[in-house]
């Protein structure tokens, strides 16, 4: 079986490259809009479900993905703008906050890791550095741990590639049970 994935995420693309799967990219245009009173994990596999069915070919194992970034019971997504990303950034100075990643192989299932994140505390000089530098743009949450934010990431108990945006584990057993051929098998 081949691999689609349904994603624009250069990290996701990359950990696949990394790993030695070969696949096709494929972008799923949904409406990623949170609805009323939905809790943070069912967003989150709700939005994996549909990129991957949006993506849905014949052939293909299709691939979707969705993380969100949740602190004090509130999704942070995508900052739409630089104090937008200053909003999050000041958000998680200092607290401890949960990331969410789903996934999903259309007409399988999905599944989603969390982790736990503690930021230190950030100085002003330090929030608006981190939003100015562009780095979190497109991420949940306006940072990207495997960047400059790392330098602030006091803990983190769970899975790194989660953080990243893409629960390696996780997938790879979802890969494994859609039949795509993997490297080592």
């Amino acid at each position: 079986m081949k691999l689609l994935l349904c994603s624009a995420s250069p990290r996701r693309r990359e950990f696949l490259e990394r790993l030695g799967v070969r696949f096709q990219v494929a972008p799923a245009h949904i409406d990623e809009t949170q609805r009323a009173g939905e809790p943070a994990l069912e967003y989150a596999m709700r939005l994996a479900r549909e990129k991957a069915a949006a993506g849905a070919r014949p052939g293909f194992a299709a691939l979707g993905a969705d993380t969100v970034v949740v602190s004090q019971d509130q999704v942070l997504g995508k900052p739409r703008d630089t104090p937008d990303a200053e909003r999050m950034l000041r958000r998680l100075s200092g607290a401890e906050h949960e990331v969410i990643t789903a996934v999903a192989i259309a007409g399988l299932r999905a599944t989603a890791a969390m982790t736990r994140v503690r930021f230190a505390e950030l100085t002003e000089a330090q929030v608006r550095w981190l939003a100015a530098s562009g780095e979190g743009d497109d991420k949940a949450g306006a940072y990207a741990a495997q960047g400059l934010a790392g330098a602030f990431i006091e803990r983190i108990e769970g899975s790194f590639s989660n953080v990243v945006g893409l629960p390696l584990p996780e997938t790879l057993a979802l890969l494994q049970e859609a039949g795509v051929e993997l490297p080592w098998t």
